[in-house]
């Protein structure tokens, strides 16, 4: 007999006395052993969240939306496992076979899994967001209707920041119809007409940047960054203008459409009683030119 053979023989042997002492345990024992195994268990899973927890919050991970994902599927999947295989254990010193515990977990696995097929349609769209860089953390989207910064995208949901503060959380399966804004911001232009008499059009900007001032205070919350107010111009037919230009969330250009084009119109025909309401025209634009770069990659270049 090889040397080989002889070690398989003895290994086999060993664990048959291991097996048979392992059932003449007493009933103490058995609930001792019991106890060790559901807190080494609990303790395992606990040092394996403590530690994923520690790796998403490093500044190298943080921004990794693939990354983020894969560490929490991973913990999730080595926590399942763990807690599965004590239970089962735990079975085991009960009587009960393991084999008819793989079984029935199957089967209970496969009717779950048909009663819950919303959570797999969540977890397979989400995986697919992720992987496919359809939009990424800090994005401006606007999906199924609702507005916001991307905070988070999960396994089942998709979390939003809309400009009132909320969040909005979005099943996965939900999402259709995604509009995404390159520049993060959506641009309105004010574009103001002026008097071509250089003093009475001094005295018109002065006015235009108080009132844009005062807009700032008063509609904070439409706005993603600080008005600019350009250059004045002048067309080859001697029109004179200035543009006023807001950054501000999708859809709420309302208070510029007409409280501050009121108050413009209403302040500078104080200042020339011929001025009228079509010389203030405001207008929204995404950006100057259809862009089909990511987001991620615009972001360095938006004005």
């Amino acid at each position: 007999m090889t040397n080989e053979t002889q070690t398989f023989n003895n290994g086999i042997e060993n664990m048959s006395v291991y097996a048979f002492s392992f059932a003449e345990l007493g009933t103490v024992e058995r609930i001792l052993l019991v106890f060790i195994i559901a807190v080494l268990a609990h303790i395992s899973v606990i040092s394996i969240r403590h530690l994923a927890q520690r790796l998403l919050s490093t500044d190298a991970i943080r921004h990794w939306t693939k990354l983020k994902t894969l560490t929490g599927l991973l913990t999730s999947t080595l926590v399942f496992t763990l807690y599965f295989g004590a239970f089962g254990l735990v079975l085991h010193e009960f009587g009960v076979s393991l084999t008819a515990y793989l079984a029935s977990a199957s089967i209970l696995g496969l009717a779950i899994g048909f009663g819950s097929q919303g959570i797999v349609q969540d977890v397979v769209t989400g995986l697919t967001v992720i992987f496919s860089d359809l939009f990424q953390v800090g994005d401006l989207v606007e999906i199924s209707g609702q507005t916001g910064l991307v905070q988070n995208i999960g396994m089942r949901f998709t979390v939003l920041l809309n400009p009132l503060g909320a969040q909005v959380y979005i099943p996965n399966r939900t999402l259709a119809n995604v509009i995404i804004y390159p520049r993060g911001y959506v641009r309105c232009f004010a574009v103001i007409t002026l008097s071509p008499q250089q003093d009475i059009t001094q005295k018109m900007l002065v006015k235009i940047n108080d009132i844009t001032q005062g807009f700032v205070q008063q509609f904070p919350g439409i706005l993603r960054n600080k008005p600019e107010l350009a250059q004045v111009e002048t067309t080859p037919s001697g029109k004179v203008f200035v543009r006023v230009k807001f950054h501000i969330w999708p859809g709420r250009s309302n208070p510029i459409e007409n409280a501050y084009k009121q108050e413009i119109v209403e302040t500078l025909k104080k200042i020339d009683t011929e001025y009228a309401e079509w010389m203030v025209s405001i207008n929204n634009e995404v950006s100057e030119a259809p862009i089909a770069l990511r987001p991620r990659r615009l972001s360095k270049k938006r004005a």
